[in-house]
Formats: C-alpha cells, structure tokens, sequence
C-alpha cells in the first residue's frame, strides 16, 4: 500500500496528480529532455530503466516504447494511478512500484539506469537520495538528475510563492550545474555531460495561457504557432549558445548524467 500519512505525500496526491487525472494532456512536460537524454546512451532495448518520483509517466511509457523493461517508483498514488493509465493507453508494460525513493526496495546493482526529473530539489539533504540511486545502478549504469537553475527569473517567481505559502509544491530548492555536477561526485559518480534546456514556449507565454484559463476560462493553445523568421533566428542562436557552458547559468532548467564506476576485478 502507497504511504499516505505523510504531509507532502497526501498533498501532491489530493493538491496536483488527482486533478491530472482528468487533464494530463494539457500539462507541459520535459518535451522529450529526459527520453533523449538516455536515448544518448545507446539502445535501451533491454535494459532496466528506473524513472523516481513518476509523475505522469510519460517518460516510463516513451522508453518502454523504445524496448527498455521500466518501472516507476514513487510514494504518491495518483502518480502511479497516471503511470498504469499512460502505459495501458499506449499498450506498453510499466511497472509501478511504491516505495520511498530514500530508501528504495530494490537489490544492489539492479538497473542499468536511473533517472528523475523535478525531485531532488524537493529535499533539504541530496545525499540519501543520490546515494540510493547510486546503489540500485548497475556497475557501468548511468544516473540523470534533471533539476531547476538557479539564476533565472523562474526561480525568483518561485522563491516568492514559496515565501508567500502559495507555491504548489510546497518547499524546494534549486542548483546551479556546478552544484549539481559536485552533489553527484561526491557519491561516487562520474559526470559524462550536463545538459540544459530552455522552455518552448518560453515561461512568460506558460504563465498568461495558466492565468487566462483560471482567471478566465480562455484556453490558449499550449504551442502557439511560430513566426517563421523569428523561428529560425531563435534556432540558430539556441544552436549556437547552447553549445556553450556560460548557457547553463541561463536555462531553468539543467541536469547532469552521471556514470556508476566498474566493479573493481
């Protein structure tokens, strides 16, 4: 049975995924950031994929798609309630398990990756958290940790909602990359790359769509249509800082991959 007597479990279960259940397909996801984040590994075919803290599962269920055999962990039962219906949807197996992700009821050394997306920050001490991701993976298994940055307006307009009680996840944090790289490291882990991501649509056009359709019942569409010239402009500089460090202190959103060492002969 999920555990429900814990304050932040029972209000992410009743404040956010129960009212997903009904409108999932209008809530932005990663926009595919995590899928090809592993995808970079190499085939997924067979492997064993864990996704902590689930979500809506549209991760789990896109690798499941490619091959990979996934499971889900997560302590909140409407994540795992949208994990088994995004799954049967797509006609793909996903394995749900509850379980607290500080302490996961999972065997050393048994997934070839792991990953979770908006979960870290949420915890005032990192390292019981990475430490058993640390543990779970395979010698050889990769970790990706995806998290909000620091120096971005999005984290001012966070951190004021926070102060005021009104942000609906309750308390969190945020990393810059050398953080984040240094929290990972320190469990043992090699970083191979960090990576970034700037929202698109971008956050002042995701704040107006969410304010107009409470406020008002306009519903924006979720990807407004491009202007071609300025689509192409935007690529190309995208094309071009991206590639740079100095970017990553620019996206609001950043995450390393991270490799468990090989075991010792």
């Amino acid at each position: 049975m999920c555990i429900r007597d814990r304050r932040g479990a029972w209000t992410w279960n009743r404040g956010y995924f129960r009212g997903l259940r009904k409108s999932v397909d209008d809530v932005y996801g990663t926009d595919g950031r995590m899928v090809r984040e592993v995808l970079r590994l190499g085939d997924p075919a067979g492997k064993r994929i864990l996704e902590v803290g689930a979500g809506t599962g549209r991760d789990a269920v896109d690798l499941a798609r490619a091959g990979a055999e996934v499971l889900t962990l997560d302590y909140v039962a409407g994540s795992l309630h949208l994990t088994v219906k995004a799954a049967g949807a797509a006609g793909v197996t996903v394995a749900p398990v509850c379980g607290d992700a500080l302490g996961s009821p999972f065997a050393d050394g048994t997934f070839d990756v792991v990953f979770h997306q908006g979960l870290l920050e949420h915890f005032r001490d990192v390292r019981p958290l990475l430490g058993d991701n640390a543990r779970i993976l395979k010698p050889g298994g990769h970790v990706i940790v995806d998290v909000p940055q620091t120096f971005h307006y999005y984290t001012v307009g966070k951190q004021l909602l926070i102060a005021l009680d009104r942000w609906f996840a309750g308390w969190e944090t945020q990393f810059t990359i050398g953080q984040l790289e240094a929290h990972v490291r320190r469990e043992g882990l090699a970083v191979v790359r960090s990576y970034g991501d700037w929202m698109v649509p971008g956050l002042w056009y995701r704040a107006l769509r969410k304010i107009l359709l409470t406020c008002l019942g306009w519903k924006l569409p979720m990807h407004p249509e491009p202007v071609p010239a300025l689509a192409r402009l935007g690529a190309r500089w995208r094309g071009w800082f991206g590639r740079k460090r100095a970017a990553l202190y620019t996206m609001p959103t950043i995450g390393v991959v991270a490799r468990k060492p090989e075991a010792l002969p």
